[in-house]
């Protein structure tokens, strides 16, 4: 445990302003500093120990949750009763009951062609588009390749592994069937080869191998389907065909009837035909299901093609014909459609989206025995859906896991670790009354795999923002996802008319209600959005239902430009007239500002709200809609930052324009104003006329900034400004704002202080920024630059005499220097903080702040004067004092957070939350109860707190009031920082940061001492930056591709504990007993002898097959690897356990089996011993 010394500097001792130290890069481009005071007199000493070191973090995929993108295929293990997934890109996922859920990633990326289970082995094979197969190992928590087989001159087109064999058929593209050794993943000799499975009078190739499967009347059998309509029955011991059938129209599928006698094909013009084995000159029927009837003699018409059929049998009912596709050509606006043919009725299910695959789950594993299918899994484009077979009306089962997180695209996300624990419950009651209705009231058949909680319990609660306006809680405790709650926020807005979209609607043609921004108080249930149509929404959680009127108020938030320069004339223009100045305009880069109809918009909204009284269900119910207008003619821009602050009453947004407070007890606004107008004196409600500067040197003399970072709209620059000493601008005392806030030319609206824009100078020319670099040029007798302290950042120093003319520097150079910028580089308020802090340098007692943080990295301290009664929260106004004081950071500011002088974390206050709908709880007492989480309502003088600021470029640690910068760390200087956050960890707090790069980096608090760097992720899509989140306990998640969720972890502990929480893939199953032929079945049905494949198709007898054809390569999963990783003896040990466990079952099913042949022996020397006697002494001729 190592300890940290702070050292607080005494107001007016500081000699120099804050320091900063640069570290060298890493190759990641994440810097390492070291951090120290910036003073040296006075200083007063405090330990605080920081117990989190590296040992304690590690990052680690935990779990990926959703849909998986880009499905190809799908396997099932009728035994086992789990299910495959095989992606586009390469993933696999492994579905079993809730809880049982596992991803795996072949490590090229080929996409999966196929999937098959080896029944009840837990085992997989997976046939890649890099014409490679591998054999996965399920029976460890994270499956692991044990072998792969690379083809080098022919491609995969399909596999099929008989149950209860060893030896895997591969078709490929020429028409070739290989034979592969599962165990030893071996290339066999026996080679089937397309001319010698077709006719030698055959001029025309048969096309790709489709189909193939042993006949389950004979195993000696193997049925080959080509792409042309050829099929072949080969006779594997004779090595030649027994017979061949032709048919005009390609085959997608072959499936058999189970005895074996007749099988069935799907073809290409929408036909199923069924063959039968003794008559193979033509089909023995013929049928064209969605065609129309045609006269007779005349070919049924054509129809799209069937992609697949399973033809399954029942014992008691008529057999089930399942197939995709089929529809008829005239009928192109249906959608898809999966057909179920039971005897004569025939059901057409229409789906969502597109069909991939599907299978038929039955009861047996035998291909033999009577199937007695009883659901379909249907694998779509974007959905899996389970239909129930043994209900007529065939219903779907309810899905239990989280498939439908992209059921509009997803666009923000929010992560909480930790939360109350009866969120979940209430949630969830609330919810379940809006479940979907209808489906089968059966328990879900995917039902494999086991799975137990482990060891965390706490609650995780995530929530996901849509396209659509909708919101959706779900439970993430114990690595699980289950949907709680929806919420559609659209319902607070009418319904757009066809046409009207683009009259109030030109900032979004699409998905106009689309959520940008969640905040959540899970302690006091108030939530909060932002929509991209520049709206904030604040919802309160009740539990009975009402129908009221919504509340919703309008916002002006527009940028001025002030102090426009022009550096060309000699002579200066006179002080313009107020009323020949044009009105300032918003710089949103649109050039479409007017209307069609010829008149500038003003003053409207982007959506119109709901008038009448609206009826809420409990849950989450519309409080206040706070929306952005234009303003004249510039379309609202959208929301860049909120916070809202239940015990205050408060939310604050903003904008590249500028920032608001909204009091949304009282639904009155607070403030309104453009980001220039924050730095004005501290007097932000003053509003007087400004001219332009008299001559280009005085000009010089007021374009001072601190440096030019370039970071462009790119993400590789921009233009960013910082400014010197601006710490010390903080000294206006309260009672001057207070007056000033009454001042004329200040609004009150319902005795609140508002600050409507003001008007800027119509003459003089805007700088473009070219012309930056022409004027900032040091004059004779101008101070030279400071010592750079980065590559990026310069210093100069400035000099100041007094308050008021370091006030007036401030503002004239900050005005002048914005107005040089870009359109583009508008400086955004980029975060938001509601704490109880020190708004003053003097300040001796905490009271509440809000912390503001801009895309030029300026940090400005807001004061709230709040009511000091309770009852007078209600009614008395709240008033929006600026405090004087500014920050700097590199950077975009990107998070804020506070300790206390004992270095815990302070939480922000907030207010317990109490049904606003209660009419008991009303009649007893209105009562607010607040958490103000502070050690007391006021503090001592020499009492201190500290701020943690960190930006996209650097993290600092600021002690207030004295508001001297500690600790500065470099995070990076070749990238920039995503996404920051302070988190709990192990009951204290560290900075976690994701950068652009790719890096996710842990630093200790308060001394910013690096603890973790690792090379996670490269941001290769702008998703992943814009879901990233972190919260407590170590936890993380990003959306990885459009429909999933990936889930991670840096804490060593979960890490360790990670293999307690999976589910197990494979659990010990007896594997069911083959049903009883019959003497007379057995004798007369089939083959009566047993066919040994190993004597076929092994070494001995069909040779070595030839090196060159494929290429056999050892997985990381197989027993070596296995043993590298384990390297113990505890390994060993458990290797060794659970071989004798194996034996020991596989002896205990040999006992039975030998035991259950022995019975029906006995029973069989029994009758023939009762025939013999019962014919023993009758003659020939009495038979």
């Amino acid at each position: 445990m190592k300890k940290f010394n702070f050292r607080k500097v005494l107001d007016g001792l500081t000699a120099s302003s804050p320091g900063s130290s640069s570290g060298s890069n890493s190759g990641g481009g994440a810097g390492s500093g070291s951090t120290h005071p910036t003073g040296t007199a006075g200083i007063l000493r405090e330990e605080i120990q920081e117990t989190l070191t590296s040992d304690y973090f590690q990052i680690c995929k935990t779990v990926r949750h959703g849909f998986p993108y880009q499905p190809t295929t799908l396997a099932f293990d009728p035994v086992q009763k789990i299910l495959a997934i095989g992606t586009r890109t390469g993933a696999i996922r492994i579905l079993g009951r809730p809880g049982v859920d596992c991803y795996c990633q072949h490590e090229s990326g080929a996409a999966v062609l196929q999937l098959q289970f080896l029944i009840n082995e837990g085992a997989l094979v997976s046939a890649s588009s890099d014409d490679t197969l591998h054999l996965w190992n399920l029976r460890q928590k994270k499956p692991a390749i044990l072998h792969s087989l690379k083809f080098n001159r022919e491609r995969i087109t399909y596999c099929h592994l008989p149950f209860q064999s060893k030896w895997l058929y591969v078709g490929t593209e020429r028409g070739n069937t290989h034979i592969v050794n599962i165990e030893s993943f071996i290339l066999s000799g026996y080679v089937i080869m397309w001319n010698k499975a077709i006719e030698l009078s055959t001029k025309t190739h048969p096309g790709p191998v489709v189909h193939l499967s042993d006949s389950p009347r004979d195993e000696g059998k193997l049925l080959i389907g080509y792409e042309n309509g050829t099929v072949v029955f080969w006779d594997l011991k004779s090595k030649r065909a027994e017979l061949r059938v032709y048919y005009d129209e390609a085959i997608h599928s072959i499936d058999w009837h189970h005895e074996g006698k007749q099988f069935m094909c799907s073809h290409s013009d929408g036909s199923l035909t069924l063959w039968n084995l003794k008559s193979p000159s033509r089909p023995f029927q013929t049928t064209v299901p969605h065609g129309k009837s045609q006269r007779e003699g005349r070919k049924p018409e054509s129809c799209k093609p069937i992609l697949k059929v399973e033809y399954k049998t029942c014992r008691n009912s008529e057999p089930f014909i399942i197939f995709s596709g089929g529809l008829s050509y005239d009928k192109a606006c249906r959608r898809p459609s999966l057909t179920i043919m039971h005897g004569k009725a025939i059901t057409v299910l229409e789906m969502d989206h597109p069909i991939v695959e599907f299978l038929t789950l039955c009861e047996t594993p035998y291909p033999n025995e009577f199937q007695e299918p009883y659901a379909v899994a249907v694998l779509l484009e974007k959905d899996l859906i389970v239909v129930d077979l043994t209900q007529s009306n065939f219903p779907v089962f309810e899905n239990p896991y989280p498939m439908d997180i992209h059921e509009s695209p997803v666009t923000c996300t929010a992560y909480f670790a930790d939360c109350p624990p009866d969120l979940i419950l209430v949630l969830y009651s609330i919810g379940v009354k809006h479940k979907k209705q209808g489906y089968s009231n059966k328990e879900w058949p995917i039902s494999g795999g086991a799975w137990n909680l482990g060891t965390q319990t706490y609650p995780e609660i995530i929530i996901t923002g849509h396209a659509d306006g909708s919101i959706k809680f779900w439970d993430a405790s114990a690595i699980t996802l289950q949907m709680l709650y929806k919420l559609k926020t659209s319902k607070v807005f009418e319904k757009q008319k066809v046409g009207e979209g683009k009259q109030t609607c030109e900032i979004v043609e699409e998905d106009p209600y689309a959520i940008q921004m969640i905040y959540w108080c899970p302690e006091s249930r108030i939530f909060c959005v932002s929509g991209v149509s520049a709206y904030v929404i604040i919802y309160k959680f009740s539990r009975h239902e009402i129908t009221t009127e919504i509340v919703s108020l309008e916002v002006r938030l527009q940028y001025d430009i002030e102090d426009i320069i022009t550096p060309e004339p000699e002579t200066s223009p006179p002080f313009p007239d107020l009323s020949s100045q044009l009105p300032s305009r918003s710089l949103s880069g649109s050039t479409n500002t007017v209307a069609s109809e010829g008149v500038t918009k003003d003053s409207i909204p982007c959506l119109n709200v709901k008038t009448r009284p609206v009826r809420m269900p409990p849950g989450y119910q519309a409080e206040l809609v706070i929306q952005l207008v234009w303003v004249d003619g510039e379309p609202p821009q959208q929301i860049t930052s909120l916070a809202v602050s239940s015990a205050y009453g408060i939310v604050a947004f903003g904008n590249c324009n500028g920032l608001a407070v909204v009091d949304f007890i009282q639904k009155t606004v607070l403030l309104s104003m453009g980001t220039i107008d924050l730095y004005r004196s501290s007097d932000i409600y003053q509003r007087q006329p400004r001219s332009p500067r008299k001559n280009k040197q005085f000009i010089a003399d007021n374009f001072c900034m601190r440096g030019l970072s370039n970071f462009y709209p790119d993400l590789t620059k921009r233009i960013r400004t910082s400014y010197q000493s601006l710490t010390e601008l903080n000294d206006s005392p309260v009672p001057q704002e207070l007056e000033r806030c009454k001042s004329p030319t200040s609004d009150h609206v319902n005795g609140h202080c508002t600050s409507p824009t003001s008007q800027s100078c119509s003459s003089g020319k805007r700088l473009s920024s070219a012309d930056v670099s022409k004027i900032n040029r040091w004059g004779p007798g101008r101070p030279p630059f400071r010592k750079a302290q980065s590559a990026a950042c310069m210093e100069i120093s400035l000099p100041v005499t007094t308050e008021e003319s370091r006030e007036n520097s401030y503002n004239r150079s900050r005005s002048s220097s914005i107005s040089s910028i870009d359109k583009d580089s508008k400086e955004a308020i980029t975060a938001l903080y509601f704490m109880e802090s020190f708004a003053r340098k003097n300040d001796s007692t905490i009271s509440p702040c809000l912390f503001v943080g801009t895309s030029l990295g300026m940090v400005l301290i807001i004061s709230l004067n709040l009511p000091s009664a309770d009852e007078q929260r209600f009614t008395e106004p709240v008033m929006v004092l600026p405090s004087g004081t500014f920050l700097s950071l590199k950077g975009a500011v990107l998070t804020f957070s506070c300790m206390d002088r004992t270095g815990g974390l302070m939480q922000p206050p907030y207010e317990v939350w109490r049904d606003p709908n209660n009419i008991d709880e009303n009649e007893k007492s209105c009562r607010r109860k607040l958490v103000m989480n502070c050690p007391s309502p006021s503090q001592e003088i020499g009492d201190h707190q500290y701020t943690i600021i960190c930006s996209e470029k650097q993290a600092k640690v600021f002690s207030l009031p004295s508001q001297t910068c500690l600790y500065v760390h470099n995070i990076t200087e070749t990238s920039f920082i995503l996404q920051a956050d302070v988190v709990v960890m192990c009951n204290s707090a560290c900075l976690a940061c994701f950068c652009a790069n790719g890096h996710i980096m842990i630093m200790s608090l308060p001394s910013l001492r690096p603890m973790l760097d690792v090379n996670y992720l490269p941001l290769t899509d702008m998703r992943i930056a814009r879901t990233f989140c972190f919260t407590n306990e170590g936890q993380a998640l990003y959306l990885v591709s459009p429909t999933e969720i990936q889930r991670l972890t840096y804490s060593q502990e979960m890490c360790d504990n990670l293999q307690d929480m999976l589910g197990d893939l494979f659990t010990p199953i007896e594997t069911p007993e083959a049903q009883n032929r019959g003497f007379l079945k057995g004798l007369f049905g089939g083959s009566g002898q047993t066919f040994d494949r190993e004597e076929l198709f092994g070494e001995a007898s069909a040779g070595k097959a030839s090196r060159s054809l494929a290429q056999h390569i050892p997985g990381p999963g197989g027993i070596e690897g296995m043993k590298g990783a384990a390297g113990g003896v505890m390994g060993e040990l458990t290797r060794a356990r659970i071989a004798l466990d194996e034996r020991g079952q596989r002896l205990g099913e040999l006992e039975e089996k030998t035991a259950g042949m022995m019975t029906s022996a006995e029973a069989f020397s029994k009758h023939a011993h009762e025939l013999m006697l019962k014919y023993k002494d009758k003659k020939w001729y009495q038979f």
